[in-house]
C-alpha cells in the first residue's frame, strides 16, 4: 500500500510524468494477478516459485561477480550476447508519442531485442520529467533519487534474470 504522506517540496510534482508515483502508477494500470501468478499477462510464476500452479517455492542464490569463475563469466557475457540478438517475443517499443499516434488509433510500435528492453526501461525510469508548463526537469533522476531506489531495482533485476532465463533455456540463471 502506497504511502499518502506529502512528498517534500524538492518534488514539484505537476501530475504530468506518470514517474511522479512510481510505482504505483504503473501497478494500477495492469492486470492484477491472483495467487502466485505475475507477468503482463499473469502467465508466469511471480519471483521465488515454480510449478504449473506456481506453488512450488525456488530459492535462487545470485553469486557476487567477483566471485565467478572465468566459466561463469563466459557463460554471462554469451547471454547477454545471445539476449542482443533475440528479438523479445512479449514487448514492442513505442516509437511515436500519444498524440502523434493520434490518441493510440495509428499505432507506432517496433520490435525490440531482449537486452534493449531493458536499456529501454532503464532510460525510461531515469530520463527527464515533463513539467505542466510543456518545460522539461533535467535536473531529476526518479530511479535513483527517489524513494523507489531499492525496489525499482530490485525489481529491474529479477525481471532481467527472467527474461534471460527465458531466451536460454537456463531456469538456474541468476
Amino acid at each position: 500500500v502506497p504511502s499518502n504522506s506529502p512528498v517534500g517540496a524538492q518534488f514539484p510534482f505537476s501530475g504530468i510524468d506518470d514517474r511522479e508515483n512510481w510505482p504505483i502508477v504503473f501497478y494500477n494500470r495492469t492486470c492484477q494477478c491472483q495467487g502466485n501468478f505475475m507477468g503482463y499477462n499473469c502467465g508466469e510464476c511471480r519471483f521465488g516459485y515454480t510449478g504449473p500452479n506456481c506453488t512450488v517455492r525456488r530459492n535462487m542464490i545470485r553469486k557476487e561477480i567477483f566471485r565467478m569463475t572465468t566459466a561463469e563469466k563466459d557463460k554471462l557475457i554469451a547471454y547477454l550476447n545471445l539476449a542482443k540478438r533475440t528479438p523479445s517475443p512479449d514487448y514492442v517499443i513505442a516509437t511515436g508519442t500519444y498524440e502523434q499516434m493520434n490518441n493510440g488509433s495509428n499505432p507506432m510500435f517496433a520490435d525490440m531485442n531482449v537486452y534493449d528492453l531493458f536499456v529501454w526501461l532503464h532510460y525510461y525510469a531515469s530520463r527527464d520529467a515533463f513539467l505542466e508548463d510543456g518545460s522539461v526537469w533535467a535536473n531529476i533522476d526518479f530511479a535513483h533519487e527517489a524513494p523507489g531506489f531499492l525496489p525499482w531495482h530490485r525489481f529491474f533485476l529479477l525481471l532481467w534474470e527472467r527474461e534471460i532465463q527465458k531466451v536460454t533455456g537456463d531456469d538456474n540463471f541468476t
